[in-house]
Parts: structure tokens; sequence; C-alpha cells
């Protein structure tokens, strides 16, 4: 079974489902350094030395895809894609150390295509980076089936999942031998594609198109999943995969769409912090924004361009419908567009400096809700005591008396004492009233 490809984003919540396949050459290292020689103080030395130093020794992200630090974000990509296709386990099912740089590559390129996770990195290293929040993508055509499975049940559950483009289709594009079909401006193709395939279509557009914008979207009713890819003519005739869009659900219908409107156009990456949102639910909020992510290319040139749709479907094929419009007859949308989104850039802006004031007087109310809690607990113990003082003040005698013999005793004696004396010299008053004289009238 070759290795997979990939280290899950979100393996802390399936990593108990998912058989462990390979182990990398530096988390060896690490287990061999830490557990040092059995026995002898040589062994005491050498875990007390690594116990001092970082374990793993991880090359610069910036070496792995052999690129400069001031290098742009197009120059990444290009080289993150050769690389990833070098070292594809598609491409070297007999070469184990090659899954490892692939992963190594995937890893490098997560960290250094997000503005913010490149900064923090040009910052302060690894040491600023949270390895468990990176996205890595997956390629589902060398998962397995249990692996398959699982990653689909998971992706039905909400857990945000990014796959990776088949090597089989990058290959193909790059070569020249796919077909690609004719998509005319202002009309549109509908069809079903198999899972890790793609279909292929070429966009021709004029002078006055490309100065008007072009715009390319991807629906499914089926709420399938897809990519919608667009690729640059390679100087070998072949074609480059320069932009993808994963398809999201909107309403009753998953989407993907592309805008070559010759202004900045942004696109929203909705896994972006998906694991920091899970951790701290407030996150769901203020990390909303982050995810709109410049494009790459913001206008086309007039020519043909080519479009694929990339089935990514876990099982089954992918339906959808692509249309390519000049955005001519949408120029109204077009502004809307602009200024939408523009807007919400400077939202984006206030709401990281609203964080800032929200995480201070959140820290503040959850001081005084403890300090209110322990005042009330305060309160009601005193309120009580005063209660139980207030009802010590009684002549009623408890039942904690009565339970003492002597004391019933005396009680007894006390209720003798207060009834009248009974000296047997009014017997005879009391019962008068008994002894009435019935027959005296029979007499007289």
């Amino acid at each position: 079974m070759a290795h997979t490809p990939f280290a899950w984003s979100w393996k802390n919540s399936i990593k108990r489902f998912l058989p462990i396949q390979s182990r990398t050459k530096a988390e060896e290292e690490m287990k061999r350094q830490s557990e040092g020689p059995v026995g002898g103080e040589m062994g005491s030395k050498k875990t007390e030395s690594t116990s001092a130093t970082p374990p793993v020794l991880r090359r610069d992200l910036y070496e792995v895809l052999s690129v400069s630090r001031d290098s742009t974000d197009q120059e990444i990509k290009t080289a993150y894609r050769k690389h990833a296709l070098k070292y594809h386990p598609d491409k070297n099912a007999s070469n184990p150390e090659a899954s490892e740089l692939f992963k190594e590559v995937t890893y490098s390129y997560s960290v250094l295509s997000d503005p913010e996770k490149r900064r923090q990195y040009d910052s302060a290293g690894f040491e600023a980076l949270d390895v468990e929040s990176v996205d890595v993508e997956i390629d589902l055509s060398n998962l397995g089936t249990v692996n398959t499975v699982f990653a689909a049940l998971f992706s039905k559950l909400g857990v945000p999942i990014k796959t990776a483009i088949s090597a089989n289709v990058l290959e193909e594009a790059l070569s020249g031998t796919v077909t690609v079909r004719p998509l005319p401006v202002g009309t549109s193709i509908s069809g079903k594609v198999d899972k890790q395939c793609a279909h292929f279509f070429g966009v021709t557009i004029n002078e006055q198109q490309a100065e008007a914008g072009i715009v390319v979207r991807v629906t499914s009713t089926a709420l399938s999943k897809f990519k919608l890819l667009y690729f640059e003519q390679d100087a070998n005739g072949g074609y480059g995969l320069a932009l993808q869009e994963d398809s999201e659900k909107s309403g009753k219908v998953t989407s993907a769409g592309m805008y070559f409107l010759r202004f900045q156009v942004y696109r929203m990456d909705s896994t972006l912090n998906a694991l920091a949102i899970v951790k701290d639910p407030d996150a769901a909020f203020f990390k909303r924004l982050e995810g709109l992510q410049p494009c790459e290319v913001s206008e086309l040139k007039a020519g043909i361009h080519i479009f694929a749709v990339y089935g990514d479907n876990f099982f089954k094929t992918a339906s959808y419908t692509i249309e390519a419009l000049c955005s001519r007859t949408y120029e109204d949308t077009t502004e809307k567009l602009k200024d939408i989104e523009a807007q919400i850039l400077r939202k984006r802006n206030e709401l990281r400096q609203f964080e800032t004031e929200y995480r201070t007087a959140l820290a503040r109310f959850q001081e005084v809700t403890n300090r209110y809690s322990q005042e009330k607990q305060s309160v009601d113990e005193l309120l009580k005591q005063r209660d139980s003082i207030h009802a010590s003040f009684t002549v009623t005698k408890t039942a904690s008396y009565l339970s003492n013999g002597s004391t019933s005793k005396n009680l007894g004696d006390d209720s003798k004492a207060e009834s009248p004396v009974d000296d047997g010299k009014d017997k005879s008053s009391k019962k008068k009233w008994f002894n009435l004289n019935l027959k005296g009238s029979e007499k007289k």
C-alpha cells in the first residue's frame, strides 16, 4: 500500500480511526535520541542534552521549495506545483522517500501561500506556527478505500478537508494530451465528470471582451463537489495549473467562479483557521473574513484560455454546468462587486482592531462575573447564618430539649402546679346543676 501523501489538518479529530501508515525520518530520529543508549552514564547525558534542544530540525520552508525569501506569491505557487508534481506518490510508487518529500513540500506551501502564516514564520520561524492548524491538501486517488470512507464521513459532518488534484490530470495537462472542448462566451455547457478526473474547456475572447472582463462560473444543482481550474499555456505546448477554486454550497446549489474584471478580485477560503475556530467559538466571527484572499490573476488577454471542471466527490461523479460570460452586460453587477469587496476589506481591518478590544472586555467581564458568583455565594451564606441566629430567639422548646427525659418530667410538674387546687370543698357546688329536684312539683 502506498504511503498517504498528506498530513491530516484535522488529525486530532479522527486519528484514532485512521491507520498510521508511515513515520517520518525526523520522528524516528527524535524517538531514537530521546530514548538514548540503554543504561550507563552516557545514556543519561544523552537524554539531558536532547531535552534542552529542539527535538527535530526541519528544513527552511523557502529551501524546501527552492525559492528566496523575497519571492512573490506566484513564484512560490509555481515552485510548489513543480516540486509537488516531481514527488507526487502516483509517480513514485516504489520510492517511499518521495512521499515524505511530498508532505514536506505541501506543508511548506500551505504556510508560505498564506500571508499571515508567512509573516509569522518570517518573524519567528516554526515556533510561531500552530502546526495542527495548517491546512494540507490530500490526494483522494491515493487514500485507499477505508481512509476515503472516513474522509467522506467527516466531510459530511462539516470537517473542512482540502483535496489535491490528481497527478495524472496535471501530467496530462502538462503534456498537452487532454481533450479541450470549446466554450463560447455567453453560452453554458452541462456534463458529468468522474471523480479525480477533469473536463477541459477552451474560452476564446477578443480584445473588447478582454477589456470589459470575463467571468467563468460552474454550478451544480446536485450539490456535487468539484474544482474550477484555470491553466496557462506552457512553453512546451502543454498547460500548467495557475488557479483553482473549490466549490462551496450556496443555497440549493454548489458553485465556484473566477472573475477576471481588471481590478483586484478576492476569493473566500472557508477552511482557513478552521481548527482555531473549533478551539475558540468567538473566532468563528473574528476569523470569518480572514479567508478573503486576493486572486493571483485579475485580467485575461485576448486569445484562448483553458479552464477545467475537476470531479472532487469522494465516490460518485460530479454533475455541473459551466458558463463563460462577458461583464459588459453586467456593468452594474461588476461595480457592486467592486464596492462590496472594498467594504469587506475595510470591515476586516476594523474587526482586527475590534477583536483586541473585545478580548480585553471579555476578560474583564469574566473577571467580574466570577466575582459576582463569589459575592452572591457569600451573601447567601451570611443571610442563612442570620436566619439561623434569629430562629434561636424563641420560648418554644425545640425537639432537642424534649428528647431529654428529665426535662419532660419537669414540664409535667409545671403543668400540675399551674392547675387549680382540688381540696374537696367545692365538689357539691360543682355538681349542683346535676342535682335538680325534678320531683318537687309533684309533692306540691
